[in-house]
């Protein structure tokens, strides 16, 4: 007996049989058409387009805007702070502020922009030295050991003296998206500072 023997092929479909399946072809054939008809209109679809693109640059976008925004805002306040620091300054270089008696909060009501600035968390600190080469005009710590400082340095100096008068000022900052922070002090604020050097003029 020969292998082609074994074989037995399929009987013949009938007609209503062969006519539901060319019927079903015939369904699928238009559906997958219709379906790449679809995927073409999308790929030419225009429609929404700005929106998903907003939508992936936004974040991008919102970063730089509060960061530029938040840094002119300090760079204003600090010019205006250290304006207010040279006119501290000028108080105890011509000896108004050592004759009237003045407080460390007194010089800082005279001097203090309250249109940027809460005067009561502005902080004056005063100091004498030998000579211009040996003035400390680094910006004093206002935190230790994450405790708030509150004893600032105040001495008025005297006809002839070398002195710095430094207004330092906790700014509040927000932190923006993407890593952008401006604060470096434990309450999540900014330390700004105005100083003025000088020589005390004899009076």
């Amino acid at each position: 007996m020969s292998c082609c023997e074994h074989l037995k092929f399929p009987t013949m479909l009938g007609p209503a049989k062969e006519a539901n399946l060319f019927n079903m072809a015939g369904k699928l054939t238009k559906y997958l058409r219709r379906g790449v008809a679809g995927m073409s209109r999308f790929g030419k679809a225009q429609h929404g387009a700005t929106a998903v693109e907003f939508a992936l640059i936004a974040p991008a976008f919102l970063a730089t805007l509060i960061a530029v925004f938040q840094t002119c805002i300090f760079m204003f306040a600090q010019m205006a702070l250290q304006n207010a620091a040279v006119q501290a300054g000028r108080y105890f270089m011509t000896g108004q502020a050592q004759n009237g008696g003045w407080s460390a909060s007194t010089v800082v009501s005279k001097v203090c922009p309250s249109a940027l600035f809460t005067c009561s968390n502005m902080v004056l600190v005063v100091q004498n030295a030998a000579s211009f080469s040996a003035a400390n005009t680094s910006a004093p710590a206002l935190y230790n050991g994450g405790n708030a400082v509150t004893s600032f340095a105040y001495n008025p100096g005297t006809p002839g003296e070398v002195m710095v008068v430094q207004l330092v000022y906790p700014w509040s900052v927000v932190s923006g998206p993407l890593g952008f922070v401006l604060s470096n002090l434990p309450n999540g604020a900014a330390e700004m500072m105005g100083v003025s050097a000088f020589r005390v003029e004899p009076y």
